[in-house]
Formats: C-alpha cells, sequence, structure tokens
C-alpha cells in the first residue's frame, strides 16, 4: 500500500512538472510550483521523513510561493513568447541530470535491509540513547539536525536567507520612477526652453 501510494504521488509530480513546463500563465506556474512542493512533502511523510516533509512544505510550498508572488506584482503575468531553445543549455541540463541519476546509483535502496543503517545499529543506537545526554536535546531529530549536523543545517539557513534577500533587493532595484520624477525634456529632445526673449527660436 505505501508503495502503491508512494507511485502515485510521483505521477502527480511528473504530470504537474510538465504542466509548469507548458503553462505560459506565470500565475499558474507559480500556483504548480506551490503543489509540487506540496506533493513532495507527501511523499516524504510516507517515507517516514517527517523533518524534511516540514522543511519542504515551509520552504518550497511557503516562502518561495510568496517570493515568487511578490516578484509577480512587477510583471506581467503572462510569459513572453520564446524563440528556439538553445542547445547548449539544454545540452547542460541533459548532462547535469545525467550526473545526478549516476550519482544515486550507489546509494542503497528504499528499505534495503544490507543498508548501512540496517548492518551497523550500533550508529543508530548511538543516536537514540546517547543524543539526550550529549546534546541536552530530547528529540532525537532535532539533536541531529541541530547538534550532530548543525553545520549543515546552518549552511541551508544561510542559503535560504541570502536567497531571501537576492529577491527583495532585485524588487526594489527594478521599481519604476513615477511620471511625476521624469524629466521635461528626455536626452536628444529639443529643449522646451530653446527660444530667446523675442520669442524667435534660437
Amino acid at each position: 500500500m505505501e508503495l502503491l501510494v508512494t507511485v502515485v504521488l510521483l505521477t502527480f509530480l511528473m504530470a504537474i512538472a510538465v504542466g509548469i513546463i507548458v503553462l505560459r500563465d506565470l500565475l499558474a506556474g507559480v500556483i504548480l510550483l506551490g503543489l509540487y512542493s506540496l506533493v513532495a512533502a507527501g511523499i516524504f511523510v510516507v517515507m517516514d521523513a517527517v523533518d524534511v516533509a516540514f522543511t519542504e512544505a515551509a520552504v518550497g510550498c511557503g516562502i518561495s510561493t510568496i517570493l515568487f508572488l511578490g516578484a509577480m506584482s512587477f510583471t506581467k503575468h503572462d510569459q513572453k513568447p520564446r524563440g528556439h531553445d538553445s542547445l547548449i543549455a539544454i545540452v547542460f541540463v541533459v548532462l547535469a541530470g545525467g550526473l545526478l541519476i549516476y550519482g544515486t546509483l550507489d546509494m542503497p535502496y528504499y528499505g534495503d535491509p544490507n543498508s548501512p543503517a540496517q548492518t551497523h545499529p550500533e550508529l543508530t543506537q548511538h543516536y537514540l540513547y546517547k543524543s539526550m545526554d550529549e546534546t541536552g536535546m530530547p528529540n532525537v531529530v532535532t539533536s541531529v539536525l541541530a547538534s550532530y549536523r548543525g553545520y549543515d543545517t546552518l549552511g541551508e539557513t544561510v542559503v535560504v536567507f541570502t536567497a531571501g534577500i537576492a529577491v527583495l533587493s532585485l524588487l526594489g532595484l527594478i521599481r519604476r520612477r513615477p511620471e511625476d520624477d521624469a524629466p521635461e525634456d528626455a536626452p536628444g529632445d529639443i529643449p522646451r526652453h530653446s527660444s530667446d526673449d523675442s520669442g524667435v527660436d534660437s
């Protein structure tokens, strides 16, 4: 049953990804991106990775959607027509995707009894029984995220914070100047006050 639910959710993810690529409405794309993160969080819950699901839902579905909607307030909802896609970009994406898939080949399968987590139970027992004494945190997941791999969690937080600051900075830079502040004579125009006092153009 768990495998069936995971397959159905993965099918939803692929359908949502295709919809994001095909749609030209930016608002619909942002909504689908939030839905994508929500479905991904559901998959993590099914796989008993509740802490990862919480992060995915908060960052991917929450903060990212708010930032995208804020950016859309400065632009139109319709995407501009694109020309021919760059062949170099397509090749780069295919190679990067191939490398990512190749990097997962050595990972143990989900639920594999021969995985390091199953063949080295002393590691799991160390975190379960000694994390309270070593870190002072009653929750094992919190002790791992905030203490044992605290630098990794700090790096993730810095990345999200930096991305938020960058988006806010870009939104502030593209603000248009009100028409009232526009100069009377734009560069290249004939000045309006080019006539002398006698009424004859200079």
